[in-house]
């Protein structure tokens, strides 16, 4: 399966370029930039090489790695190139599933949110889309640092969310091919309060206070399993 990952040259891209590789998945980069697309990918196939990972990593432009994906594109821009890049790329999606992480942190300060009109970017990009075309918000609490960490294990949980059940069902599969656990929370109207999230983690993982960083969302199931 080829995923490809818009914005892919970004540390979130980056990261998720890596695992997804890891994971067995041909992986297509698409920028902008083409050259730093291609570098960037030969830089991760270079970096798998290193620990014995024979990985299937390549560059493109936006629309060339929007064209070459099986069936999934995860869209990893800044929240300001969001509207133009979904409105550009619209034709060469369809039949395909979007995955949107983006988060719309407000200008020049990471630690608030600046929602669109439509309630979050998941249903923004829903709306530029069409209902034909799936849009699924997922990944949008997960550090980037941690996710190019590959010592270490995705220390939380996944939260999916979107309108067509089906494309959920696939994108937490996904989820769990990079051994993430994802869990459905429901439809695109959830993204408001998911991608509201991001900006609480970060303030908490810049806090002085507190002896961390990097956190995610972790759904905690009772000790005993029950269901009482």
């Amino acid at each position: 399966m080829t995923v490809s990952i818009i914005g892919g040259t970004g540390p979130q891209g980056k990261g998720l370029a890596l695992r997804l590789a890891m994971a067995g998945s041909k992986v297509v980069i698409g920028s902008r930039d083409e050259a730093k697309a291609t570098t960037v990918a030969a830089d991760i196939v270079s970096f798998l090489a290193e620990r014995g990972c024979k990985a299937d990593v390549s560059g493109a432009s936006m629309e060339a790695a929007t064209q070459a994906a099986s069936k999934m594109v995860i869209l990893s821009v800044p929240y300001s190139a969001h509207d133009v890049t979904l409105t550009t790329l619209a034709p060469l999606l369809v039949d395909k599933i979007l995955i949107d992480i983006v988060v719309p942190l407000a200008a020049g300060n990471p630690k608030a949110v600046d929602m669109p009109d439509a309630g979050s970017v998941t249903e923004s990009a829903q709306a530029i889309l069409g209902d034909s075309i799936p849009v699924v918000g997922a990944l949008h609490n997960v550090s980037a640092v941690t996710l190019n960490d590959l010592s270490s294990p995705i220390n939380c949980d996944i939260l999916v969310c979107g309108n067509d059940l089906a494309a959920k069902k696939d994108v937490m599969a996904l989820c769990q091919q990079m051994e993430m656990q994802a869990y459905n929370a429901g439809l695109a109207e959830s993204a408001r309060c998911i991608e509201a999230l991001t900006p609480i983690l970060i303030r908490l993982n810049m806090s002085k206070d507190v002896p961390f960083s990097h956190a995610g969302i972790r759904i905690c199931p009772p000790d005993h399993h029950g269901h009482d």
